[in-house]
């Protein structure tokens, strides 16, 4: 009496056959995923720079800002902007936070989509 798990099971060309589907299917999606990561990967480095270079600006305005209240003879209330740019200069830090983390996420993203491919090709040559 045959047992179900052997009832269901695929013949080995059958098998060998799905497995390649399989592979050549996975390395077409590699292949489209594999330049958008890229990209992403490219825009969010680029976002970042923006943001670090944007922050120092933040940071020199509000030096300048400190240096010309400072030497006014008329009293002029700068300390609700310099504290603005403070509260912006926060903002900036936590999105750069966010996009340092999508950014690591992405190179092991890359990382793990340049191994899969490597692997399903692999597998290609060793079924030929």
């Amino acid at each position: 009496m045959a047992s179900s798990l052997e009832e269901e099971s695929v013949s080995g060309p059958e098998m060998a056959s799905t497995e390649e589907e399989e592979n050549v299917l996975s390395i077409g999606l590699l292949g489209v995923l594999g330049p958008a990561v890229k990209q992403i990967d490219t825009k969010v480095g680029q976002v970042r720079d923006s943001q670090n270079e944007l922050k120092g600006q933040i940071d020199k305005l509000a030096q300048e800002l400190r240096q010309l209240s400072d030497k006014q003879r008329v009293p002029i209330d700068l300390d609700t902007y310099i504290k603005k740019l403070a509260i912006s200069k926060r903002r900036i830090l936590l999105v750069n936070d966010i996009l340092q983390n999508v950014h690591e996420r992405m190179d092991k993203l890359q990382k793990n989509i340049t191994k899969e491919t490597l692997r399903q090709r692999s597998a290609i040559e060793a079924c030929q």
